[in-house]
């Protein structure tokens, strides 16, 4: 609930716009912001491919001279890829004050969660995470094995023996495969009167074909679902992000009915502090703009012992933090100005304001 709640109130903040932020009385001249904590957003694609063996499947080779058939039902899901976005989510729990003196002229840019953006200049924070109400799967016409009693005749019906069916059934096929030669190459006995008419009649001789086909090979229909999984690292180490069921689909971390895929996260580097010209550690300025050095994890996603995804990713919350002189901004004679990553909270550009 956690999560989500973090990634609704992310949504939500991109739906409306930046503030900037001046020092007034009112605000006993004080400027207050959080950074960013590095979420993820995983986005996983599976297909959902369910089979239905014919029901004269036996008879497939003696009948219509092949033996592809499928001999049992099945149904599968297959994750075929994974796509992971970090983004910023607002850090309320930890807030930073920038305190100025009456007359400043220093400002800040803030997204609507208070997460800081930049100093003494406006800026739009990256695009927004999708909603999960954007997630839509394609409508799929699911095989029943029976399509093809919608074509067959009197004598089909009136026969008992399976053998007899499936001779009716080839011979029934093997028309409507004539019909439809007799149409591309203008032979048949009723030639269509314009085009129109003539991938309609096409149209309903590839159905009736299929259905008669599927009697012996069987059918199989296969949709494309995609799901959005939200995940804030706190720290090395693997969970279960969700699971896989070959019946169901995509099931809660929780639910044992699926094969758990797993989300890895390993610190690669914790960031270090900045240094002067001889190499030795920055000190941190008094009354420091405090911002984010992120450091960086290796995250890995894997599902029944193969990794689906492995690629570092630089995280706010396995760096540190450091801050920038307030001098830099509040100088009247050449003010600075700074932008900041609203995914990592690290410092991205910073120089004077009139060299903008």
């Amino acid at each position: 609930m956690l999560l989500l709640a973090c990634l609704l109130s992310f949504a939500a903040s991109h739906a409306q716009s930046t503030k900037v932020l001046t020092a007034e009385k009112s605000n006993d001249y004080g400027l207050v912001y959080s950074l960013p904590i590095t979420a993820l957003d995983v986005e996983v694609t599976a297909t959902h491919q369910v089979g239905k063996k014919g029901p004269y499947y036996l008879y497939a080779k003696k009948s219509i001279g092949t033996d592809k058939a499928i001999a049992e039902d099945f149904e599968k899901w297959v994750i075929t890829n994974i796509k992971v976005r970090p983004y910023g989510v607002a850090d309320s729990g930890t807030q930073y004050l920038m305190q100025l003196r009456p007359g400043a002229l220093t400002s800040i840019t803030v997204d609507p969660n208070g997460m800081l953006l930049a100093i003494n200049k406006e800026v739009e924070p990256k695009s927004a995470i999708p909603s999960r109400d954007e997630e839509k799967a394609e409508k799929v016409k699911w095989p029943t094995g029976n399509e093809y009693l919608d074509f067959v005749d009197e004598d089909f019906v009136a026969s008992k023996s399976s053998a007899k069916q499936a001779q009716l059934l080839a011979e029934s096929l093997m028309e409507v495969r004539e019909s439809k030669l007799a149409l591309t190459r203008g032979t048949a006995d009723a030639m269509p009167a314009d085009g129109k008419q003539m991938e309609l009649m096409l149209s309903s001789l590839g159905e009736q074909e299929a259905a008669l086909n599927a009697a012996f090979t069987g059918s199989v229909a296969t949709e494309t679902v995609t799901r959005r999984f939200t995940f804030i690292p706190e720290g090395d180490g693997e969970q279960i992000l969700f699971r896989m069921s070959d019946f169901a689909g995509f099931v809660d971390a929780d639910d044992l009915s699926g094969d758990p895929v797993y989300i890895k996260i390993e610190t690669l580097n914790e960031a270090s502090l900045p240094v002067d010209a001889k190499g030795e550690p920055k000190k941190l300025p008094k009354n420091a703009v405090i911002y984010n050095i992120p450091g960086s994890a290796q995250v890995t996603i894997s599902y029944l012992g193969k990794k689906l995804y492995d690629k570092e990713i630089q995280m706010s919350q396995f760096g540190m933090t450091f801050g920038l002189d307030p001098l830099l901004f509040t100088d009247k004679k050449e003010p600075s100005f700074a932008v900041f990553d609203p995914v990592t909270g690290a410092l991205l550009e910073i120089g004077s304001i009139s060299s903008k």
